[in-house]
Order: C-alpha cells, then structure tokens, then sequence
C-alpha cells in the first residue's frame, strides 16, 4: 500500500513539475532603436539597413540566451550591435551637441539583484553599454560621466576610440539645420522630431527567470551645457527589479520628471497591470499630459512584453525560445505575438 502511494505521489509530483515547465516563459529579448522615426524621413534603403540592424541585434541577443547567459549578456549583445551601426541615434550614429561634439550615456540593470550601471556625457567610449556594465561589476559606483568615466575606461581596457569615429554626415547636417533655425528663431515639426528622439535599448529574459535592461543614446541634437537625458538615469529612461525590465526611448526631460521606467514596474508590481496597461498608462497617457511623447519596451517575469509609443514610429522587435527575429518600425504595423499568447 506504502509503494503504491509513493508511486502516486511520484506520478503527481511528476505532472507538476512538467505543468510548471510548459507554463513556465522560454527566454525572451526585446529591443528598440528609438521612438519618433517617420515615413517620409526614410528611404527604401535607410528602412532596410535599420531592419536588418534590428534583426541581427535581436540573432546576437538570442544566442547569448541559447547558450543559458545571463539576460545581462543578451542585452549587452543586442545594444552593442544597435552602438555599432550608424543609423541609430547611440554610438557610432550619436547626434552632435551645440558644439559639434557627441556626448554619450548609457545604463544597465540587472533585475535580480538591482545592480546598476551608467555612463553619462563620454566623448570617446565605443560602446558606452560595455562601460556602464563596467561601472555596475567592477566599481562601488552605479553612475561616472565624463572625463573620470573615461579615466575608468583606461583601466578597465574599455575600447576607446578618436571621436571622429562617432562622425556621420547625416548627424552632422542636422546640427547644421537645427544652427540655421535657432538662428533664424525658427521652430520647424520636423527637427523637433530630430532633436527630441532616438536611442536604443533592450531588455531580456534568461532562462532563470531573470530580468535585464539597458539603454543607450547619443542625447538630444543641439543640446547644451552637458545636458543628460533619461537614458542614463535609473529609474527613468532604464530599470529592472524581479517584475519587470524596461527602457525609454523619448523626451528624457520628462521621462525623467515622471520616472517612466519605474513608474511601470511600479504600476505592474503594485496594481498587477500588465506589460501592455502598465506601458500604456505611462508612454501614452501621463509623459503626454506633461507635454512630452516617446515610447519605451516593457517585459514582464512571465515572459509577456508590449511597445507602447505615441508617435508614428519606433525601430523595434522581439525573439523568443525559437530565435526567429520579429522587427517593425511604423505604428500601424502589427508584430506577431508569441505562441500561446
């Protein structure tokens, strides 16, 4: 009688164990390359290239969470590739300051034990996600800026390079026209856009059951007096805890006013709304009532994500367990949910 109810225990001990496994999240990587993009400012070829960057940011990602990394490792992965390619306002494609130079900021989080890193105002940092990583595992410290970030960088053997490295010509001719405005006393739609957007982020979910979050930007183009946006900043433009990870992409000012990132893990630990009514209530109903716009990329422990944005475009995209790339760009394009969903 004894081993016949081991056996049951066994058995039924058995089927929850498998009924954990099935309901349990596969590892996740979403990721955006900045909200207020608009047809009429791209070109067949500029879509393509971005779609392409997305898709192989999202691949590097995914392989760092196949080979059970940390989701740290994925979204250092997919950020970097984001850093590396021009058409995204990070790294190599940073917007110019007033002074025609590239001040950048970056942050990472790991939701497991909140540990952070950041970055803020650096001119020579190739990857400024790998320095504020740096900063997070090999100092006391959660933010450095400017030359004493770089001091570090010396010593950690970050990549530093010539800041002619971040020159692309395209980032350069909208200082230009954003000059001529601003002395004409000109407010133009169009480089509002340019000025106000433009960063890249992402956020994982590794096969632990652990969040992750990182963001990066080149700023504001045009800006001055060493302004920081919400990029760098914890809690505003990037945060992870054990609910959830995200990361803006928007007017840092008021990102930073409302503490965006954490008001929607706050709102999704708190009020248990979803990734989708957290996000929506933040990006698309408070940063709006202040005056600012933008978007972010919000993912939740049980492996649901959402894209909330208020303009007509954000470079973004997701992966899961089976490593197929999903990316879009403009609002009225729908990307597939995962299987179950």
């Amino acid at each position: 009688m004894k081993s016949i109810l081991r056996s049951c225990l066994a058995l039924l001990l058995c089927s929850a164990l498998m009924a954990y496994a099935a309901e349990a999240p596969g590892p996740v990587l979403i990721i955006h390359g900045g909200a207020g993009v608009e047809r009429k400012g791209m070109t067949p070829e500029s879509e393509r290239a971005a779609r392409t960057a997305l898709e192989l940011a999202l691949r590097r990602g995914h392989a760092a969470l196949a080979a059970g990394k940390p989701a740290l490792d994925a979204v250092t992965a997919a950020i970097t590739v984001l850093e590396d390619d021009p058409n995204f306002n990070a790294g190599k494609g940073a917007v110019f300051t007033h002074d025609g130079r590239n001040e950048l900021d970056a942050a990472l989080m790991d939701g497991a034990t909140r540990r952070a890193g950041a970055v803020a105002g650096v001119h020579r940092i190739r990857n400024p996600i790998l320095l504020a990583r740096a900063v997070m595992e090999r100092s006391k410290h959660v933010m450095m800026v400017g030359d004493g970030a770089e001091s570090f960088a010396r010593e950690q053997d970050i990549e530093l390079v010539d800041p002619s490295y971040f020159r692309t010509e395209k980032r350069w001719q909208q200082l230009q026209r954003a000059l001529e405005e601003e002395a004409a006393g000109q407010a133009h739609a169009d480089l509002e856009t340019a000025k106000h957007f433009g960063t890249v982020g992402a956020a994982a979910l590794d096969a632990q059951g652990h969040l992750a979050a990182g963001t990066s930007t080149g700023g504001m183009t045009n800006k001055r007096y060493g302004r920081v946006g919400d990029a760098p900043i914890i809690g505003a433009g990037t945060y992870a805890n054990s609910h959830c990870a995200v990361s803006g992409t928007g007017w840092g000012e008021f990102y930073i006013r409302t503490a965006a990132a954490h008001d929607i893990c706050a709102r999704m630990a708190y009020l248990n709304e979803s990734p989708g009514q957290a996000g929506l209530k933040v990006i698309n109903q408070v940063i709006p009532k202040l005056g600012g716009d933008g978007g972010a990329i919000v993912l939740g422990a049980d492996g649901r994500f959402a894209f909330p944005f208020n303009t007509e475009g954000m470079y973004r995209g997701w992966i899961g367990a089976d490593g197929v790339p999903h990316v879009a760009i403009y609002s009225d394009e729908k990307l597939p949910e995962p299987a179950g969903e």
